[in-house]
C-alpha cells in the first residue's frame, strides 16, 4: 500500500527542541511525503527547528501568531487538510516529541488504508514495569473512568498517536476545545456518534525529559480534560438532590394522605420534577443539542419511567424487609441506596441511547 502518499502527518508544536527535526526526518525516511507541522506560538529562542525542518519539501509549516493551545493547533492542520488535500485517505496526528516511533505512525496509516469507517488509536502498555507510575496510574484511571461512566473500552485514553480518515476530519473541527481537553472530546463525541475505533499497540516511549518539554498544567488542564465528564456527573447529582429534596417534601406533607401509595406517589412527584430539570440540563449543557427535542424527550421520559418504576419497587422492597414505616427520614435513606445504584446505569444509557445521534 502507498501509505506515504495517500496519508498526510500532522504534528503540533510549541517551543519545540531538536526532538522535534528527528521525528521529521524518521517520518520521511518512512515514507511520507505530506507532513503538516503547526508551529502553536512558539518564542524566539525556539524558531530553529522550524527553520530546518522547511528543508525538507515534504514539510509544510502552519504558524500561530500566538499560543492557542493543542486542540487549537489539530484544527488548524485539521482545516487545511480539508482544504488542500483532496483524495487523501487521511491522517496521523504525531506528537513531536520523540514519544511517537516512526513505525507506529506507519502502523496507524496503514490501518486508515484498511480501514477508513474507523479511528485508529495507537495504544501503549501502562502495565510495563519502565513505565513512570504518575503516567502509568493517570492513564489507567481515565480509562477506568471511561468505562465506568460511558461502557468505553479504551486502554489509552490520551494517546497523541491517532490515524483520522478523511470523511470524519469535518466531525474533527466541529468537537469543542482549544487545549488539551480537545482530544478528551473527540473521544466521547466518537463514541456519541457511534464511530469505529481500532487499537494499534505501540511501543510506550518515555524519555527522562519528557516532563520539561511537556506543555500539560495538571491542575487547570486535568479540570479540562474532565470538564465533560464533570458535566455528566454535576447534572445528575442535582437532578439528585431535586429528587431527594422533592421526595422529602412530598412525603413529610403529603404522605399520610396517599395511605399505602405513600411511596409509589412520592416517587413519582419527584421524579416528574427532577427528571424535567435533568433531561434540560444534560440536553443543554452536557450533549448541547439544539434539535430533535421531541425524540430526546421521548426517549428521554421513557428511561424516566422505566427507572422510576424500578426505584419505586426496590424502594418498596427495601421497607417492607427493614419493616413497613412512614418515617421520610428512614424511606429517603433507603431512596439515596436505591438512586445511588442507579446512577451509573442512567449514565450509560442516557449516553449510549437517549442523547445519542
Amino acid at each position: 500500500m502507498n501509505y506515504g502518499s495517500e496519508i498526510s502527518i500532522i504534528i503540533p508544536s510549541l517551543n519545540p527542541t531538536g526532538e522535534l527535526m528527528q521525528v521529521v526526518s524518521g517520518l520521511v525516511e518512512a515514507g511520507f511525503d505530506d507532513i503538516i507541522i503547526v508551529n502553536d506560538g512558539s518564542d524566539e529562542d525556539h524558531m530553529n527547528p522550524f527553520e530546518e525542518i522547511g528543508k525538507y519539501h515534504q514539510s509544510t509549516l502552519l504558524t500561530h501568531s500566538y499560543n492557542m493551545g493543542k486542540g487549537a493547533a489539530l484544527k488548524t492542520a485539521f482545516l487545511f487538510f480539508e482544504q488542500t488535500r483532496p483524495g487523501k485517505k487521511g491522517a496521523v496526528t504525531v506528537d513531536g516529541d520523540g514519544q511517537h516511533l516512526k513505525d507506529d505512525v506507519v502502523k496507524c496509516a496503514l490501518a486508515i488504508m484498511q480501514s477508513e469507517d474507523a479511528v485508529v488509536m495507537g495504544v501503549r502498555d501502562f502495565y510495563r514495569s519502565d513505565v513512570p507510575k504518575r503516567n502509568s496510574l493517570g492513564n489507567r484511571i481515565t480509562a477506568f473512568t471511561f468505562r465506568a461512566l460511558f461502557g468505553f473500552k479504551l486502554r489509552d485514553t490520551q494517546t497523541g498517536l491517532r490515524g483520522i480518515p478523511a470523511r470524519y476530519i469535518p466531525l474533527m473541527l466541529e468537537i469543542r476545545g482549544h487545549r488539551f481537553e480537545y482530544e478528551t472530546n473527540m473521544l466521547l463525541e466518537l463514541r456519541r456518534r457511534g464511530v469505529p475505533l481500532i487499537e494499534v499497540e505501540i511501543e510506550t516511549v518515555y524519555k527522562e525529559n519528557s516532563n520539561e518539554q511537556s506543555h500539560f498544567r495538571p491542575f487547570i488542564d486535568s479540570v479540562m480534560i474532565f470538564a465533560r465528564i464533570l458535566k455528566y456527573a454535576l447534572s445528575s447529582i442535582s437532578s439528585f438532590f431535586v429528587d431527594i429534596g422533592a421526595f422529602w417534601l412530598a412525603m413529610t406533607f403529603f404522605g399520610s394522605l396517599m395511605g399505602a401509595w405513600s411511596i409509589v406517589g412520592c416517587t413519582a412527584a419527584a421524579r416528574v420534577l427532577s427528571s424535567f430539570f435533568n433531561f434540560n440540563i444534560n440536553r443543554r449543557l452536557v450533549f448541547r443539542q439544539r434539535n430533535t427535542y421531541g425524540r430526546h424527550f421521548r426517549r428521554y421520559y421513557t428511561l424516566a419511567v422505566v427507572q422510576m418504576l424500578v426505584a419505586a419497587g426496590a424502594l418498596w422492597l427495601l421497607s417492607f424487609l427493614v419493616g413497613w414505616t412512614n418515617s421520610a427520614g428512614l424511606l429517603t435513606f433507603l431512596k439515596i441506596i436505591v438512586d445511588t445504584t442507579l446512577f451509573f446505569l442512567s449514565y450509560y444509557i442516557q449516553h449510549k441511547w437517549v442523547f445519542s445521534e
